[in-house]
């Protein structure tokens, strides 16, 4: 496929340049092709829209990456960054080609899903990519510095303690969330177990073209385990 104006450019304006913009609209062209020749059978995205997935779900994934990036200042060549309910690998997949120095775990518990995982790890050549099939509960705890996730269901009291389960001391939670009105009920449901949280605004280049307003919104959910 050829790589379209609006994944170049949407790259560019999430702050990507020179090489490393040209490698990584490379290995997310490749990418899109093999999410739509599989989305059929395996149901990965919504769409198998070209375009429609460079914003939806590429642009979408990468808006966090300086955030993430900020979140783990120095890191150590063992940190770890879990994505939890993977999925097709988002936005697992997208954030290791963008922060090729660290270390990712794509945790899905689908057999065909961890196949089309390890298969995309491969031909794109993220070597900074494990796949581990695994429900979430099943997941060694304290396996990550970092988790994160993105179209997963609502935090609740029992997946919020799962999540920070999985996560090590002093590490993070960051939840892909869209509308700030939603985050506030949503967190006001388990602030017995997270009493302090930060959300960030993230902006997702093109988002708002054809998105209806209440799904414009885009922001990252900062949970540090203490």
């Amino acid at each position: 496929m050829a790589i379209t104006e609006k994944l170049s450019q949407g790259l560019k304006l999430l702050g990507f340049s020179g090489e490393k913009l040209n490698t990584l609209a490379e290995k997310m062209d490749k990418y899109i092709g093999e999410i739509i020749l599989f989305n059929s059978a395996y149901n990965l995205t919504n769409t198998s829209d070209y375009d429609e997935i460079v914003v939806n779900h590429i642009l979408d994934s990468l808006s966090a990456h300086s955030e993430i990036r900020e979140l783990l200042k120095n890191p150590s060549s063992d940190v770890k960054i879990g994505d939890i309910g993977s999925g097709g690998g988002l936005p697992g997949i997208p954030l290791a080609a963008a922060l090729p120095d660290l270390n990712f775990v794509l945790v899905e518990r689908m057999d065909k899903r961890c196949a089309f995982l390890e298969n995309c790890a491969a031909i794109l050549g993220l070597k900074n990519v494990t796949v581990l099939k695994k429900e979430a509960e099943k997941v060694p705890a304290e396996s990550f510095d970092l988790a994160t996730f993105r179209a997963f269901r609502p935090l609740d009291e029992k997946m919020t303690k799962t999540l920070l389960n999985l996560t090590r001391k002093g590490g993070y939670l960051a939840a892909y969330k869209a509308k700030s009105s939603s985050i506030k009920t949503e967190m006001e449901g388990i602030k017995k177990i997270v009493p302090d949280y930060s959300v960030k605004k993230i902006t997702v280049p093109f988002l708002t073209e054809n998105s209806a307003e209440e799904n414009r919104e885009r922001n990252l959910v900062i949970i540090q385990k203490n």
